[in-house]
């Protein structure tokens, strides 16, 4: 009986001491249960925050090959396309012959050789000194063309063609409509046909007369070749600069892509590269004006981002499965 009565008297002692365990292990589990939906709302959330944002690092930016460019004020052209081609300069061509007849005694050049300005492209025997002279180069070129053997008669006949192609003339077709849009002085950009090479010039002559076969009239530019890109004979698209027109921010039109519709740049920040719609203004076929969606300064993508573009087009497949 004393046993019992025992029992029955820490019986209230015990519950509570049951009941103060479950509490604690209820807010526990309350606890971890919360925690547990607190981190997956900050990871929902830092998704948010990271979407539409490519991070890429120096390496991966260099092997896709993506140039950069800032925003900035420009020139807005109004132009005139045309096309057009390249041409040797003939105030750099030299047609070589013999100063007095004689007889080819030895040949330094062939064709397509370098040459420099007095270097000597050939020796001839006079007739009547028998003296041996040098005919030499009247300036720096290259050889197009050689007329000449050892032991023939040198009078007479072009021997060698030495031509300079450090520039090069443009030779512009204008037809009837534009004739009078185009005068001497204004500028011009040039473009292989394949986009690959571009240049700019000067207008320098306009034909006075047109040609009967295509009735066009030509229209002459002046083009540095100092790196021999342009070659005589390739056609060319070129457009004539009419007028300048000042923007307070332009872009490349080549760093312009669509998405959803909208016109978009691909914007560098400090969280990566971030589509930004823009609304654009007047363009000119290399630039165009920016009316809003970016600030002046602004790090652009200018090359390949349509790498970026479907890049993040993968992004979106991945989240929508």
């Amino acid at each position: 009986m004393k046993l019992t009565n025992a029992m029955k008297t820490n019986n209230p002692i015990r519950t509570g001491f049951i009941n103060t365990i479950f509490y604690f292990t209820f807010c526990l589990i309350s606890t971890l249960a919360l925690a547990e939906t607190g981190h997956g709302n900050e990871e929902e959330q830092g998704e948010e925050h990271e979407e539409g944002h490519i991070e890429l690092t120096q390496e991966q930016i260099k092997h896709a090959g993506i140039g950069l460019s800032t925003v900035m004020a420009g020139n807005i052209r109004e132009t005139l396309p045309v096309y057009g081609v390249v041409t040797s300069n003939a105030e750099k061509v030299q047609s070589v012959s013999a100063r007095f007849e004689g007889v080819i005694r030895s040949i330094n050049k062939k064709m397509g050789d370098q040459v420099r300005k007095g270097e000597t492209l050939v020796t001839v025997e006079a007739n009547e000194s028998l003296k041996t002279y040098s005919v030499v180069s009247a300036f720096n070129g290259v050889i197009t063309q050689r007329n000449a053997n050892i032991g023939e008669q040198a009078a007479g006949r072009v021997l060698f063609v030495v031509e300079d192609f450090s520039t090069v003339w443009v030779d512009l077709s204008l037809f009837s409509r534009d004739v009078a849009s185009a005068q001497v002085g204004q500028t011009v950009r040039i473009n292989s046909t394949n986009n690959a090479i571009s240049g700019e010039g000067k207008i320098i002559y306009i034909a006075p007369l047109g040609n009967r076969s295509n009735q066009a009239t030509i229209a002459r530019v002046l083009v540095n070749n100092a790196d021999n890109l342009w070659k005589p004979g390739l056609f060319v698209n070129a457009e004539i600069t009419l007028s300048e027109t000042a923007a307070l921010m332009v872009i490349h039109n080549e760093a312009i892509q669509i998405m959803d519709g909208k016109s978009v740049v691909f914007v560098k920040g400090e969280e990566g590269f971030e589509p930004r719609p823009v609304t654009l203004g007047r363009s000119d076929g290399e630039l165009s004006e920016v009316l809003a969606g970016l600030h002046s300064n602004d790090i652009y993508v200018l090359k390949n981002s349509f790498v970026l573009k479907s890049e993040l087009g993968k992004e979106d497949a991945e989240h929508g499965h």
